[in-house]
């Protein structure tokens, strides 16, 4: 099973790189970049709750459950940002 001290350390990675492409792309005026910046934070926060919520007796179905029941609004933040991300590559931007 994974070690949710492993888990927690890669969802602190994945903030911080989240951070430094947000910043990136904000300096260099690329949105892309800071909305890719923007999903790794939101992810590598989601991995480090999920880590939380991990026991090794649980499967991954029942822990997912478990995360969004003690947890709905981060949930739905999640669900929304990848929508929209999602949305954004299928359909672009019109000018």
């Amino acid at each position: 099973m994974t070690d949710t001290t492993t888990t927690k350390a890669e969802g602190l990675l994945d903030e911080a790189k989240g951070k430094v492409k947000d910043a990136v792309g904000g300096l260099t005026g690329d949105a892309s970049k800071q909305a890719e910046g923007k999903f790794d934070q939101v992810s590598g926060l989601a991995q480090q709750e999920f880590a939380d919520l991990y026991d090794e007796g649980e499967t991954k179905l029942e822990a997912a459950t478990a995360f969004v029941q003690d947890r709905p609004l981060i949930s739905v933040v999640v669900a929304v940002f990848v929508g929209i991300v999602i949305g954004a590559l299928a359909f672009g931007r019109k000018a």
